[in-house]
């Protein structure tokens, strides 16, 4: 009797210091275990359209590479420059003069005005301009004053030039060109006193 009561006395004590914590933190592992799987069910739908979402990100991301070579996160005049040149070697006309002008901010982009002398034939300049208002990057062209060869001081021409034979008229105009940029951060409200 004392051999079973001792063998009792043991299991008890077992029972409370090693089987009882191990169930209760299975219990409590269970009650995670079954909250966190209701978490995921709620998620559940979104996981049949994850591929679906991944191409919408996908296509985004493209979307703005695209809109980058339209409005650029910089100025990139360079970049300008060499636009304004390849239309203007194509069309036929050449570009005498390039002259910054002050930088116009705007709220979410600035807008980069140059002013262009170009002279070249008549057909050859509409050419030129047309190619212009079908180049990726946004350019507009603006105050335009066009002359002939003969008179280009009425175009505000600065400088008269040696121009070609089959070069009949002289233009300038403002091209502006744009690049985007973050807004300006609010200024912080002053603090009450």
């Amino acid at each position: 009797m004392i051999i079973a009561g001792f063998a009792v006395a043991i299991t008890c004590a077992l029972f409370f210091v090693v089987y009882k914590p191990i169930e209760d933190a299975n219990k409590r592992d269970m009650e995670t275990l079954t909250a966190k799987n209701a978490e995921v069910d709620q998620l559940r739908p979104y996981q049949n359209r994850l591929l679906e979402l991944a191409r919408n990100i996908e296509s985004l991301k493209q979307q703005l590479e695209l809109q980058k070579h339209i409005v650029p996160d910089e100025k990139e005049a360079d970049t300008f420059i060499q636009l304004m040149q390849t239309a203007a070697s194509s069309a036929g006309i050449e570009i005498r003069r390039y002259t910054a002008r002050a930088v116009n901010t705007r709220e979410f982009y600035s807008e980069v005005p140059f002013e262009i002398e170009v002279d070249g034939p008549y057909y050859a300049m509409l050419q030129f301009f047309e190619k212009v208002s079908s180049l990726e990057r946004i350019i507009n062209v603006s105050d335009v004053r066009m002359a002939s060869v003969q008179k280009p001081q009425a175009a505000k021409a600065k400088k008269a030039y040696q121009y070609a034979p089959s070069e009949s008229v002289v233009a300038t105009c403002v091209a502006t060109t744009f690049y985007s940029h973050d807004a300006p951060a609010a200024p912080p409200a002053a603090p009450k006193k």
